[in-house]
């Protein structure tokens, strides 16, 4: 009937009656008349156990061996998810992600895939096999293990289902669908039955843990349906594609992200070309920056306020000491910080959206720092204590619970 590319994430495989319950799904659409490659991360909380072996050891471990480390969780995850399949009675076979052909570059623990030589899995599924491919993971030119970084496992998924071109990728969680906000801390949250790219991007980017953003970026480039749905119960999902029906909503979705932290240098020299040798440096770094607040010039000097993921905030700071006007400077990190985000493309033609939200904040007492606006999202940088009650209260703004 079709090609279809399945992903299941570390909780949806992480004990024996799970992996058999993800090898039920498998099957089942397999003996549905459908081809199947199931792309799997590593069970549980494997990755973090890894993670704190390896610091036992090494806490300056290179990332090289970072990567030839947990690359082993999703060796585990296919060969047991095998295993089960091969118990059920259907072809299968497993494949790490050099076998499947993933071919990176070499930023060992954020690696971009830039090609996949899939004449294995395409053999494979040829001869009507199950193909289980180890998510999160590739080789580089130097014939090294790489791996994509957190959430890498769903673009390994996407990368396939676009190598192929499959007719669905499904990327199962431990949740529903993708909902307005999170549904565990805001209970009105709505599940949406379909969301475009460009909105889902924005909120995979700003902390939704629904799918990696990346993800995301590549089912909009070649145009890779993506449907998110539940491991556990067998419900409709929500459909990522490039045109959704609206519904005229204003509001997609409220994410909360509190793994930022902000740098702030103070007393800046107020001449043509240091922000480019800050955000320059930070770059060639592969530090990605996003809000940015500059203040006016005053008395020859200014200030420069901007945030980063809290792990690479260590980084950033040891490369802003590097640079020669910045020396003596005061540089300010802060981590108690958190952003929140409104994503919907109705917010493009809606001018009080910003007021809005603005307003909710205000009725709990809290203060904004930051503020940052595109076409279809609004950021506030605010106090991480807050994170929690701001979301709840936008959320209640734009979508009201129904009664």
């Amino acid at each position: 009937m079709g090609l279809i590319v399945q992903k299941f994430g570390g909780s949806s495989v992480a004990n024996a009656e799970r992996v058999m319950n993800v090898a039920n799904i498998v099957t089942e659409t397999y003996k549905a008349g459908n081809d199947v490659i199931v792309v799997v991360s590593a069970q549980g909380d494997t990755t973090d156990d890894l993670i704190e072996k390896a610091r036992e050891i090494n806490t300056h471990a290179s990332k090289r061996e970072m990567d030839m480390l947990l690359s082993a969780g999703e060796q585990i995850s296919i060969s047991l998810l095998a295993m089960a399949i091969e118990k059920i009675g259907c072809p299968v076979v497993s494949m790490l992600g050099w076998q499947a052909g993933f071919q990176t570059n070499s930023a060992y623990s954020s690696a971009r895939i830039k090609t996949i030589k899939a004449n294995r899995v395409k053999a494979a599924v040829d001869k009507h096999q199950i193909v289980v491919v180890a998510g999160f993971q590739g080789i580089n030119k130097y014939d090294d293990i790489t791996t994509l970084g957190r959430g890498g496992s769903d673009t390994s998924a996407v990368a396939l289902a676009a190598a192929l071109h499959a007719d669905k990728c499904q990327i199962f969680t431990d949740v529903e669908g993708v909902f307005t906000a999170d549904p565990r801390k805001v209970p009105g949250a709505k599940k949406l039955t379909e969301i475009t790219y460009d909105e889902m991007l924005e909120l995979a980017t700003l902390g939704a843990q629904v799918l990696n953003n990346r993800s995301v970026e590549m089912g909009k480039k070649y145009n890779v349906e993506i449907e998110v749905l539940s491991s556990l119960k067998r419900v409709p999902g929500t459909i990522v594609k490039e045109v959704a029906n609206m519904e005229k909503m204003l509001v997609r979705g409220v994410t909360k992200d509190t793994n930022v932290a902000r740098i702030s240098i103070i007393d800046l020299p107020d001449i043509p070309g240091i922000a480019f040798r800050i955000f320059g440096k930070l770059a060639a770094k592969n530090i990605n920056v996003d809000i940015i607040l500059q203040s006016v010039g005053r008395e020859g000097s200014k200030d420069i306020a901007f945030t980063v993921s809290m792990d690479c905030a260590e980084d950033a700071i040891n490369l802003l000491n590097e640079i020669a006007e910045l020396q003596g400077k005061n540089i300010v990190c802060d981590t108690e910080i958190a952003k929140v985000s409104v994503v919907g493309a109705g917010m493009e033609t809606h001018p009080g959206a910003a007021a809005m939200m603005f307003e909710a904040l205000y009725e709990q007492n809290i203060n904004i720092q930051m503020i940052s606006t595109s076409e279809i999202k609004i950021s506030v940088l605010i106090d991480k204590a807050d994170a929690d009650k701001a979301v709840l209260a936008i959320h209640n703004k734009f979508i009201p619970t129904e009664s």
